[in-house]
């Protein structure tokens, strides 16, 4: 398990300890939930990434596995709402989301988990999606296209995670996978099928799932929607989500999967 902090290419030591040298609280809040961006942070974009320094308020500590999807969605938006954090690995297939001092903090052993204030935790990547788009442009403002968005958000847990999810974590990430779930593959791929049908009806006559924008709930079904090509799923008779998985790649502050910053420091 290992820690990392994010900071920019070239940053100066100057940089580096702003983040330990906190400024006045009474720097103004801006709709993220974190001080003025203008006021108090070094914000840089490279190789599709993105950086912050902030000063004056905690930062969030994410717990995550580097291909895990529902992890992967947490990352991703928290680079488009350009907010720092600072990262923890968890390798669960080694076993460290089962350890004493990580069940303490999620009693379900699970990743992603957020630490959204000191000693208290955020499980379930929607939930913290939800969470971290407060007062967002990535959350919806109208009572209905809220409940639009989380429809959207459900969906993706009940009927892309435990299909297309699953065939992912067990035929790319698990050794000998195909063979322990042969089993299972056939129902995943009729309902991974049948669920991306569903998505495909709307993007017939929506360019993305909540508001006519880009939201959490884009977030949500992008994850794991981008990787079925790697676990048998073919998108070709899927035209409409070929193409909205390109505009989704499209949208400012994007970082693919497999993003890792280009200088880190180790958390303490």
């Amino acid at each position: 398990m290992s820690a990392k902090t994010f900071f920019p290419r070239g940053a100066t030591q100057k940089h580096r300890t702003a983040t330990t040298r906190p400024r006045s609280p009474e720097i103004p809040i801006n709709g993220h939930g974190c001080h003025d961006i203008a006021a108090v942070m070094t914000y840089s974009k490279f190789a599709g990434g993105f950086l912050t320094l902030v000063a004056g308020r905690s930062m969030y500590t994410l717990y995550s596995m580097q291909r895990s999807g529902n992890s992967y969605k947490v990352r991703l938006a928290l680079a488009h709402l350009r907010v720092p954090f600072r990262l923890v690995e968890i390798d669960i297939l080694k076993g460290e989301s089962r350890t004493p001092e990580f069940l303490a903090k999620n009693p379900n052993g699970q990743v992603p988990l957020l630490e959204a204030a000191p000693g208290r935790y955020l499980a379930e990547s929607n939930a913290i999606l939800w969470h971290l788009a407060s007062g967002s442009r990535l959350r919806p403002e109208n009572r209905i296209e809220r409940a639009e968005a989380l429809q959207w958000m459900f969906f993706e847990q009940h009927s892309i995670e435990p299909n297309i999810g699953s065939a992912y974590f067990w035929l790319t990430l698990v050794k000998g996978g195909r063979e322990l779930q042969q089993h299972a593959l056939e129902d995943w791929m009729e309902e991974g099928n049948r669920a991306l049908g569903v998505m495909e009806k709307h993007l017939k006559h929506h360019r993305y799932f909540a508001t006519e924008r880009y939201s959490v709930a884009d977030i949500a079904l992008y994850a794991y929607t981008h990787l079925a090509h790697e676990c048998d799923f073919d998108l070709g008779p899927f035209p409409a989500i070929r193409a909205w998985l390109a505009r989704v790649e499209a949208e400012p502050d994007h970082v693919p999967m497999h993003w890792q910053p280009a200088q880190v420091v180790a958390a303490e």
